[in-house]
Formats: structure tokens, sequence, C-alpha cells
């Protein structure tokens, strides 16, 4: 009884001791898969972040708004918001799942489909470098306006004082003092562009050498990314502009201007210039074409709904730029009605109680009858007075335009920088609203240029050899020690960007934002399209993207690349050199400092031979690298012949094995984990394993041809590179004919050996 009952208390406590074990376990795995999946949600979290941190980046804060009141406001934006979700996100989803697919970087990944038109990626990076020129210019203006912002009474709210005695001294009285102190202090602009480029302004070449110092300091330090700073260059902005539209709309017409922004007439759709900037602005706001997409796709880790990314930034970028563009038409609208005889009787009160104080002499009182005279009065009265007089009256005049504005006020790229001045002297505490706004504006430019340079030196790094071989020679992010090319970058994009601090640099800069840019993105976009949806096949990529990742594309996107995004790119391509080539020239904003005001001047020929240069420039990798292949086909079948007679005396030696993959992906049919597998490979083979498995082209020696086939047909034959090997199994792809002599060699050994 004793031992059944020891049985039976054994039996009874095994369990519990057995099981307990088990429990741990099962603690400790479902503990980490939490952990895995936390870090998974904010490693996809931050990845959208950074997307989104880069679609709000300075083409919506300052590009936006100037184009958008220069185009007539609500005509602009309708046309924006349609050309976004007919063009933006699909081209966008193109770019991400292009990247995502074949994981390489923006210049592999055009080798890879297209090889003839390989050169699509290098000229993707000469796009990069001319926008990070110029990029830099606008990150300097946002520096001159921070360090300007920590004075107590910030110096956009009045005149400054008058340094000699002349008519011209009163300029600043004409227009509102935010654009004065853009034009005069900020810029010291020139009459037009062909004067002041030898000369530098002072101010901005400091400020864009402090942007080029801070720039080498990140890259060479290796600082990255936290997600603090990406909430902060995300929400914040966000926040800020807010708080600047809610106190904006107390401004005096408020109302008036959000409805003018609003107002649209159908008549302004026939201008193509219209067209052109609109569908421009969505390439370079999303930066298509830059190849910042396809590379941050590439080597980011993490499943991701891309049709749902591509729709949130395209969301983020209308919000954040019809939010920008709101606080700037109000603030428009209240320089428009304060300007002329309201800014006389204001500017009348004040010196009235300036009198009253004893801040100014009796000598000061205007006459009785000076608010029935016109405004040009007003300043024909002040230009009588004494010196001293004409210094405190115009250091004391409030920020408003004496002379009735019929024009439209700041049409030009710095629309952004004086509306926000005025809107941020709006709050208590002004100093404080402009060091944030500014700050922010600094970072946000820093983080833009940043992403534009990765897409300069992650794709050189991957695809030139002896960037592989010595890939501290771009970059050397992860020591402390700078790399030659880092100085080099830097150095050189600093010397570039000195022709934009002159004293004609702002129109310089219209002239590359306006010209030369928008027609570089919108030829190198077209190029992608038609080598992915046409010349690979918007249908095989559909299918297989499913092969390799399992996403099946939506149908109607592939219809869209194939037969919207293609012609509308080929039509603003067209309009593009209408417009840059037509009989009137293009023209830019200038600063007339005689009228006080800004005026349209034409673009001379000599000017636009420039941006023709810089064009032809920019598009010469995608004519040469197919050329260049074609000179090395020319030499291998030269030596064709050669290569005939040598074999002919010389025995046969059998081919060298087929690599592993390569074997794998024949017997890929069998299961489907050794299909995909098979397929990844066989994509990812470079053109050294091409050279590898051709016995014709291994003579060949530079990295930069393509693999040589038998004809030049089968050379620009896309389907014999990249056609998946689980599908068909191609005659480039397999020592077909290679292994047939083999395998007749063998045989006839046999039966030789037999008949012996």
């Amino acid at each position: 009884m004793e031992s059944i009952e020891l049985s039976e208390e054994k039996t009874s406590t095994q369990p519990r001791n057995s099981s307990f074990p088990s429990w741990k376990l099962t603690a400790r795995e479902i503990l980490a898969t939490k952990t895995q999946n936390y870090f998974a949600r904010t490693k996809r979290m931050k990845n959208i972040l950074m997307q989104v941190a880069f679609s709000i980046g300075l083409g919506s804060i300052w590009r936006f708004p100037y184009l958008c009141h220069r185009n007539g406001g609500g005509n602009f934006i309708l046309m924006y918001f349609f050309m976004l979700f007919l063009f933006g996100i699909p081209l966008l989803y193109m770019e991400m799942i292009v990247g995502h697919w074949l994981r390489v970087d923006n210049i592999r990944v055009w080798k890879q489909l297209v090889p003839w038109l390989g050169g699509i990626g290098y000229a993707s990076i000469l796009v990069c470098v001319l926008i990070s020129l110029y990029h830099s210019v606008i990150i300097t203006w946002s520096i001159y306006y921070l360090g300007n912002s920590f004075d107590n009474s910030l110096p956009w709210n009045q005149c400054p004082p008058v340094k000699t005695i002349n008519v011209t001294d009163l300029s600043c009285l004409r227009t509102v003092s935010h654009q004065y102190f853009w034009y005069r202090s900020t810029l010291s602009a020139s009459g037009h562009i062909e004067e002041g480029v030898e000369a530098l302004v002072l101010q901005l070449t400091l400020g864009i050498f402090a942007a080029w110092c801070i720039l080498f300091l990140i890259m060479i330090t290796g600082l990255k990314t936290s997600m603090l700073i990406l909430v902060f260059t995300v929400f914040l902005p966000c926040i800020l502009l807010l708080c600047f539209l809610i106190q904006s709309l107390f401004l005096e017409g408020a109302i008036a201007s959000l409805r003018h922004m609003v107002t649209t007439e159908l008549s302004a759709w026939a201008s193509l210039d219209l067209w052109r900037q609109a569908g421009s602005h969505v390439l370079y706001s999303l930066g298509l074409g830059m190849g910042t997409t396809i590379n941050f796709s590439s080597y980011k880790a993490g499943e991701d709904n891309y049709i749902q990314v591509a729709s949130l930034m395209a969301l983020v970028n209308l919000g954040t730029s019809l939010l920008v563009t709101s606080i700037i038409f109000i603030v428009l609208g209240f320089w428009a009605t304060t300007s002329g005889p309201t800014c006389v009787e204001k500017s009348v009160s004040k010196l009235m109680k300036l009198i009253k104080r004893g801040v100014l002499p009796q000598d000061a009182k205007p006459p009785e009858d000076i608010l029935l005279l016109p405004p040009l009065d007003y300043l024909e009265w002040v230009s009588r007075l004494p010196q001293h007089l004409q210094n405190q009256i115009i250091r004391f005049s409030p920020s408003c335009s004496i002379k009735t504005q019929k024009g439209k006020f700041m049409e030009g790229p710095g629309l952004a920088f004086a509306a926000f001045s005025q809107a941020a002297s709006l709050f208590p505490g002004a100093s404080f609203w402009a060091i944030l706004f500014f700050l922010i504006l600094v970072i946000t430019g820093l983080n833009t240029l940043i992403r534009i340079l990765e897409g300069i030196t992650y794709p050189l790094e991957n695809s030139i050899s002896i960037f592989r071989r010595y890939p501290k020679l771009l970059s050397d992010l992860s020591v402390a020690k700078p790399a030659f090319a880092t100085v080099f970058v830097c150095l050189g994009g600093f010397l570039g960007s000195l022709v934009f601090t002159s004293h004609a640099g702002s129109y310089i800069m219209s002239l590359f934002d306006d010209c030369l840019v928008p027609l570089t993105l919108i030829i190198i976009v077209a190029f992608q399209n038609v080598a992915l949806a046409w010349i690979y096949g918007a249908r095989r990529v559909r299918e297989e993207i499913f092969g390799d990742l399992g996403h099946l594309l939506w149908s109607f996107l592939t219809v869209l690349w194939c037969y919207v995004t293609l012609p509308g790119l080929l039509a603003l391509t067209t309009i593009s050199l209408m417009q840059l080539y037509q009989t009137e020239p293009p023209y830019y904003i200038a600063w007339n400092s005689s009228m006080s005001q800004e005026v349209k001047q034409p673009y001379l020929q000599g000017t636009l031979s420039w941006v023709t240069f810089l064009s032809v420039l920019a598009f010469l990798p995608i004519p040469i690298y197919p050329l260049q292949h074609w000179w090395y086909l020319q030499d291998h079948i030269a030596s064709d012949p050669f290569e005939k007679l040598q074999s002919k005396k010389m025995p046969l030696v059998p081919p060298k094995p087929w690599p592993k993959h390569g074997m794998q992906s024949q017997e890929g049919n069998k299961d489907s984990s050794s299909k995909r597998h098979s397929l990844s490979l066989t994509r990812g083979l470079n053109l050294n394993s091409w050279r590898f498995s051709l016995p014709l082209s291994s003579q060949s020696s530079s990295w930069f041809s393509l693999p040589v086939m038998n004809s030049l047909t089968s050379t620009l034959s896309t389907r014999s590179f990249s056609l998946p090997v689980s599908r068909q199994v191609s005659p480039a792809l397999t020592p077909i004919d290679n292994s047939d002599q083999h395998v007749k060699t063998k045989d006839e050994n046999q039966h030789g050996n037999s008949a012996q």
C-alpha cells in the first residue's frame, strides 16, 4: 500500500515539475516575441517618419508658397492636387517598390533592369549635385535670419538707420520693411542678373561657409537620426505653423486673403506654364528622379505597405504646403490692406504720439492737411525735413508701404522669409518665436541636404569598383577621422555655392530652381518610367514582384505607369523646352531700388545658354553609357575571328562550372522556397558574374561594360539579362552550347573506348 501511495504521489507531482519549465520557456518566448515586435514597429515607424520628414522639407515650406502666389493661388493649388494624385503617388510608389524589390542602389537598379539605360543613375547624381549647391544658400538665408532673431527689437520690423541724405534713402517707406530687409540687408541685391556676379556679399559668404562646416561635422561624426529628432522635425513645424495661422487670422483682411487663395479661374488652366510649374514641383517636393527614394527603400529593413506610405507622404506634403501658403497669403493681404492712405494715417498717428511723449521735436509734426493729400506727398514732406529728423521719422515709421502697391508683394523666392518674419513679430516675445521658426528651418534644410548628399555618395560607394575597394574614400561616418572625399565634397560644395552669395546670387538661384532643375527632373523621371513600364514591361514587373516579394501590385497603378504618367511626363518635357526656347524668354523677379519694388526682368540668351549647357552635361551619362558598351563590343567582335582560329588549333577546354546558385535556380521548379532563393540570387548577379559565365567575354577588363553576347542585338536585349529562371531559362543565362559540346566530346570518348 505504501508503495502504491508513493507511486501515486510521484505520478501526481511529476506533471507539476514537468509543466513548470515549459511555462518558463513559454514566458521567455512571449517576452522575446513582444520585444521583437516592438523593435520592428519602432523601426517601421522610424522609416516612415524619415520619408515624411523629407517630404515636408524646403519644398513645402519655401518653394510651394511663392509658386502658388506667382500662379494665382487657387489655380496652382487645384492643379498641384490633380497632378500629385495622378502623377506623384504612382511615380513615388514605383521608386519605392523597385528599390525594395531589387535591394540595390539607384545606379545598379537601372543596370539590372535595362542595362543600356544604366546611365540614368549617374544623371540623377549630377542633378543632386546641382540641387545641393543652391539648397545650401537657402540654409544660409535661414542662418542669417536666425542670427538677427536674437535682437530684442527685430531688425525687419522697422526701416534701418539712414546713412546718407538723398531721395533714395526714403525707399524703405515705399515698401514694407520686411521686403526692404530681404532685398537690401540680406541679399544686397543688384538690379539684374548680369550685375554684381563678381562681387560677393560678406554675410552670405560667411553663412554658406558655416552651413558647409555644419554638414562636414555631421558627416564625419556620423550623427544618426534618432526618433526624437524625427519627431522634432515632423511634428514641431506643423504645431508652430498652426500657431502662426491662428495668430494671423486676427490680421486685417485675413478672410479676404484666404478667399483669394482658394479662388480658381478655369481660364487659367490654359496656361502651359501653370502645368509645367505644378508638375515639376510634384517631382521636386517628393524627391522623384533624385534617387533618394530608391536608395532609402533599398537598404531599409522591414516590410511596408508602400502604397499607404506614398499616400501618407503626399497627404502630409499637401497639408504642410497648404498650411504655409495660408499664412503667407494672410500676411500678403495684410500688407495690401495697410498700404497707401492707410499707411500714411498710421504713420501720422504714430508721429503725433511720439511728439506728445517728447520723443520727437515739434518740427517733426506733419501738416494738418497731409491726410487729404496723395500718399506720395507724405514722402515729399519727409524729404524736405532736416537730416536728423528724416533719420528719426524713418526709424519710427510703421512697417507698411506708403506707396499704393498696384502689383503683387514679394513674388520672388524670398516670400517665405519676409512673410514669416512678419508672422513671428505678431506674437508677444517675437524674438523667441523668430528664433524657434528659423531654427526649425535650418534643421529642416540640413536634413533635406543630407538626404540629397546620401543620394550622391551611397550609389557611388556600391557601384564603382575603386570605391568598393576603398570605401573610406567617399564616407567615413563610423570613425572620427575625416575621410578625404568628405573634405572634398564639402569643399567642392562650398566653392560651387559661392556664386549664389553674389549680389545677383538670388537671381542665379531662381534660374536653377525655375528652369534648370525642373527640366532635368522631368526628363530623368520620364526615362525611368519608359525603362520600367515599357522596355522591361509593367506586366512583367508585376509578375516578378509577386513571385519574389509576395506583393500583388494594384493593376490600376501599372495602367497609370503605361498610359497616364508617361504621356504626361513627355508633355511636361515638351512644355519645358518650349518655355525655355520660345520667342519671349522666361523672366525672373528683380529688385528695382529706385522704385522700391519688384520688377520682371527677362533672361538674356547668354544666360539661357548656361541652362542648355548644364542640362546637356547632366544628361551626358545616359547616351555615353551605351556608347561605351558599344565600343567594347566592337573590340570584342573584332577579336572574335582570331579566337575562332585559335580554337581550331587548341584542344577544346571544358568551360568553368556554373555557380551553385545557378544550378539551384534550374532546380527551383520543385519547391517554392528554392525558387524564390534562386530568383534573388540570379537578379543580384553583378557584371563580373556575367563575364565569368561567358567565355567570350572573359577578356573584358572594364567593370563598366555590359555582358558581351554573340551579337549586338543580344547585348541590347533586356529580357536576356534579368528574365527569372524559375519561369524560363534564357540561353544567355546558361552555358547550353558549351555544355552540349562537353556532352558530345564525352560521348565520343566513350564510343571510342568501346570501339577499342
